[in-house]
C-alpha cells in the first residue's frame, strides 16, 4: 500500500470574512494519490494564530471545524496538518476577519447624585478578548458630549468616574469598544444609555444692592448675598470685587456688606457659595456717579533757587465748597503743610519734593496728582586733578582726570576742556571723571573744567591743570675710556647715555659676575653722566653694563662691554730682567760642571796650561753664581763658553724683554693634617 500527499490546504465557509454572530466553517482538506484502493486514517489539527483550537481523526480526506455563532475573537490566522501512517502534510495559512463587535454593556453605580459627588460607571464587551479601547461619553442636554478614552491591555471591561459640576441636572452616559485588526481600528456599537438624576446641594446665590446698584459718591451703598441650602453645614458664602475679598461667612445662608461709595467702588462684584467641591457664583455691576472731581494742584515753579518764594494753589474745576489741605509725599507718609486752598513758603534745598493737594466733601477725600518741586543751591568751584594724585602721566599712557564739585544740587552737567577744545560732556550728582588717550610730547597743561546745574548763578570754572608728560628712557649705551684693555692701576672712566628721556635720570653701573654687583648710581638732570673709577686692579677685569630709568618706572639697560686689567709696560721689564738673571745663573753653573770635569781627564798638563793662561783671565768678569762648588778660571774653553753664554743671553734678551708675562691666579687649600 503506497500513498502520497498531493497537497493540504484550508478554506472557510461562507468565505474569509464573516459577520460578527454569522456560522463559519473551517476545513481542512488533504489531497492524497494511493497505488490501490485501501482505507487510511487521517489525523487533522487545526490551529488559530499558532494555537490549537480543533482536531479529529477521519477515513475522509476532509475535516470540518464548525463555528455557529462567529465572534470577533475568531478573527485570525488558521492552517491546519494531516498526518497519515506516519506522513504529515502542511496546509498554508489563511487570514479570517469577524467583521464587528459585541453590543458593550454600561451600568453606573448610582442613579441620584448631588452636584459635586462622582458617579463610577462600568462598560464591559463581555465575548471580546483584549487589548481594547474604552470610550465613555458624558451627554448633557444642549451641549457637547465630554469624552474619556481608557486602553485596557488584560480585561474586556474598564471602569471611570465622572465628577457631577454645577449645572448638571440630568445627565446621560453611554459607551462604545475598539480593537485593532490587520486592517485598522474596528469599532462597536454603542451601549445602552443610563440616565443619572442630579439634586442640588444649595441654589445659585442671590445678590442685591440698596438703596440700588446707581448711587452717588458720598451714599451709603449696601450689599446683600443670600443662598437656600439642604444642609448648612460646611456651608461658605464670599463677597469680593475684582480679586479683593471684601466679606465672608461660614455655616449661614445670608451675608451683608456696606460702605461709603466712592468712584473706585463702580465695577463688578461677585457672590459665591461653596461647600465642599461645589462652587456657585453670582454677579452684579454697581455704577458710582462722582461728587465732585479730583482736586488739582499747581505751582508757581518747579524749579527754582533756594530762598525764592514758592506759591502751592489746590482747586476744583466748577466747585469750590470743599475742605482742602497740602501735604508733602514721604516715604514713611504724607506730611501735612496747611489746611488751606493756598500755600506760601519760602525754601531751601531740604524742600525739594511731590506736593500734593486733598479736597474733602461728605466724607469723601480726593488728592491731586503729585506735582514735583525741585531747589536749586548754586554749584561750587569745581577742583580738577588727576585720578591717580601725581600731576604726570608718561608719554602714551591714558590720563585720567576727576572734576569735583563740593557743592550743588545735583544733577550737575560736568565739561572738561583740554585747552579751548571741549572734550566731554558729563551729567552726575557731584563729581565726572574723563579719560585722555590721546597723550603727545607737547600735551603739558591746559586742562580745565567746568561745573553747572539748574540753578541761575551760572557755571563754575576750575583752575587750569597743567601736566607733566613723562618720556620714558630710550636706548641706553655704555662706554669706557680706555676702552678693552686698561693697565693695573691706571684710572678708567665709565660713560653710560640714553637717546631719549625726561630728566632726572637715574644711572646705575653694575658689573657682572655669578651675581650682578651694583658699582655706582647717580641721578642726573641730563641725558648722560660719567664715573671715573680709580686704581684698577687685576680682579677688576669683567663685564660692565649700565642701567638708566625715570618717572616712567621703566628700567632700560645698555649693552654689556667687556674690560681686560693687564700689566704696565715698567712691570713687564722688571719681570723679564729677573728671568735674564736666572738664566744667566743657570748656565754659569753648566759651564763649572763642564771644566771641572774635564780638567780631572787631562792632569798635570792641564794644570801648565791653566798658569800660562791664568794672566789673560784676570781682566775678565765672569757673574757670580751661587753653588755648592767654587768658581773656576780655565782655559780658552772657558773663554768660549763664556762667549758661547753671553751671545745666547744676547740673543734671548731683546726676546724676554718683548715678551708677554700671563699669571694665573691659584686657589691653595689647607693641608689636610691626617694626611
Amino acid at each position: 500500500q503506497v500513498f502520497t500527499f498531493n497537497r493540504v490546504e484550508i478554506r472557510v465557509q461562507p468565505s474569509v470574512k464573516v459577520q460578527n454572530g454569522a456560522p463559519m466553517s473551517i476545513i481542512c482538506h488533504a489531497d492524497i494519490s494511493k497505488n490501490t484502493d485501501f482505507q487510511l486514517k487521517h489525523n487533522f489539527t487545526i490551529f488559530k494564530d499558532g494555537k490549537l483550537v480543533f482536531m479529529t481523526v477521519s477515513d475522509k480526506e476532509d475535516a470540518r471545524y464548525e463555528i455557529p455563532v462567529a465572534k470577533s475573537s475568531d478573527t485570525g490566522d488558521y492552517e491546519c496538518t494531516v498526518k497519515a501512517d506516519g506522513k504529515l502534510g502542511f496546509s498554508n495559512s489563511i487570514y479570517v476577519w469577524v467583521a464587528g463587535m459585541t453590543k458593550p454593556i454600561l451600568t453606573a453605580d448610582k442613579r441620584e447624585v448631588l452636584e459635586g459627588e462622582v458617579v463610577k460607571l462600568r462598560c464591559e464587551l463581555p465575548e471580546e478578548v483584549p487589548p481594547l479601547e474604552f470610550f465613555f461619553r458624558k451627554i448633557k442636554t444642549n451641549s457637547a458630549p465630554k469624552e474619556k478614552r481608557v486602553p485596557e491591555q488584560t480585561q474586556n471591561f474598564s471602569e471611570v468616574e465622572y465628577y457631577v459640576e454645577e449645572g448638571d441636572n440630568i445627565l446621560q452616559f453611554d459607551c462604545f469598544g475598539k480593537r485593532q485588526v490587520r486592517s485598522g481600528w474596528e469599532s462597536s456599537q454603542h451601549s445602552n444609555k443610563t440616565l443619572v438624576t442630579v439634586k442640588e446641594p444649595f441654589i445659585k446665590p442671590t445678590l442685591i444692592t440698596k438703596p440700588s446698584n446707581n448711587v452717588t459718591e458720598g451714599d451709603q451703598i449696601e450689599f446683600e448675598c443670600s443662598t437656600v441650602v439642604a444642609q448648612i453645614r460646611d456651608i461658605e458664602i464670599i463677597f469680593q470685587k475684582n480679586r479683593t475679598i471684601l466679606n465672608s461667612v461660614r455655616d449661614k445662608k445670608f451675608l451683608k456688606y456696606s460702605t461709603v461709595a466712592t468712584q473706585e467702588d463702580s465695577g463688578e462684584y461677585l457672590c459665591k457659595v461653596e461647600q465642599g467641591a461645589v462652587s456657585k457664583t453670582t454677579k452684579l455691576n454697581v455704577f458710582v456717579s462722582e461728587l465732585f472731581p479730583k482736586p488739582t494742584l499747581s505751582a508757581s515753579m518747579t524749579k527754582l533757587d533756594e530762598n525764592k518764594d514758592l506759591i502751592l494753589s489746590c482747586s476744583i474745576n466748577g466747585f469750590r465748597k470743599a475742605n482742602f489741605s497740602i501735604v508733602r509725599k514721604s516715604s514713611s507718609g504724607d506730611i501735612l503743610l496747611k489746611n488751606l486752598r493756598v500755600l506760601a513758603i519760602k525754601v531751601n534745598v531740604n524742600d525739594t519734593g511731590s506736593y500734593t493737594c486733598k479736597a474733602e466733601v461728605k466724607g469723601i477725600v480726593k488728592e491731586s496728582k503729585p506735582v514735583r518741586i525741585n531747589v536749586y543751591a548754586p554749584v561750587s568751584k569745581p577742583t580738577l586733578s588727576v585720578v591717580n594724585g601725581s600731576p604726570e602721566v608718561v608719554l602714551g599712557k591714558p590720563l585720567q582726570l576727576i572734576c569735583h564739585s563740593v557743592m550743588g544740587t545735583p544733577p550737575i552737567t560736568f565739561t572738561f576742556y583740554k585747552g579751548d577744545e571741549i572734550k566731554k560732556n558729563v551729567t552726575n550728582d557731584t563729581y565726572a571723571t574723563f579719560l585722555d588717550e590721546d597723550i603727545g610730547l607737547n600735551d603739558n597743561g591746559g586742562y580745565k573744567c567746568d561745573a553747572r546745574n539748574n540753578h541761575s548763578s551760572g557755571v563754575k570754572t576750575s583752575n587750569i591743570l597743567n601736566v607733566t608728560v613723562i618720556v620714558p628712557i630710550r636706548d641706553a649705551s655704555l662706554g669706557s675710556v680706555p676702552y678693552g684693555e686698561v693697565e693695573v692701576g691706571s684710572d678708567t672712566a665709565f660713560l653710560c647715555s640714553v637717546k631719549e628721556g625726561s630728566w632726572p635720570i637715574d644711572f646705575k653701573f653694575f658689573k657682572k659676575t655669578d651675581r650682578e654687583v651694583l658699582l655706582h648710581e647717580v641721578r642726573e638732570y641730563s641725558d648722560r653722566t660719567i664715573w671715573h673709577k680709580k686704581t684698577m686692579k687685576r680682579r677688576d677685569t669683567g663685564t660692565y653694563y649700565c642701567m638708566a630709568s625715570n618717572r616712567a618706572s621703566v628700567d632700560v639697560r645698555s649693552r654689556p662691554i667687556t674690560i681686560s686689567v693687564i700689566l704696565a709696560a715698567w712691570q713687564k721689564g722688571v719681570i723679564a730682567a729677573f728671568v735674564l738673571t736666572a738664566m744667566a745663573g743657570a748656565g754659569a753653573v753648566a759651564l763649572w760642571w763642564f771644566l771641572h770635569k774635564k780638567k780631572k781627564a787631562k792632569g798635570p798638563s792641564m794644570e801648565m796650561s791653566g798658569s800660562a793662561l791664568a794672566p789673560n783671565l784676570t781682566n775678565e768678569k765672569l757673574p757670580r753664581q751661587p753653588s755648592d762648588g767654587n768658581y773656576y778660571s780655565g782655559s780658552g774653553y772657558i773663554e768660549d763658553n763664556e762667549n758661547h753664554v753671553k751671545s745666547t743671553d744676547d740673543s734671548k734678551g731683546p726676546d724676554l724683554e718683548s715678551a708677554e708675562v700671563d699669571y694665573t691666579e691659584v686657589e691653595v687649600s689647607t693641608l689636610d693634617p691626617h694626611r
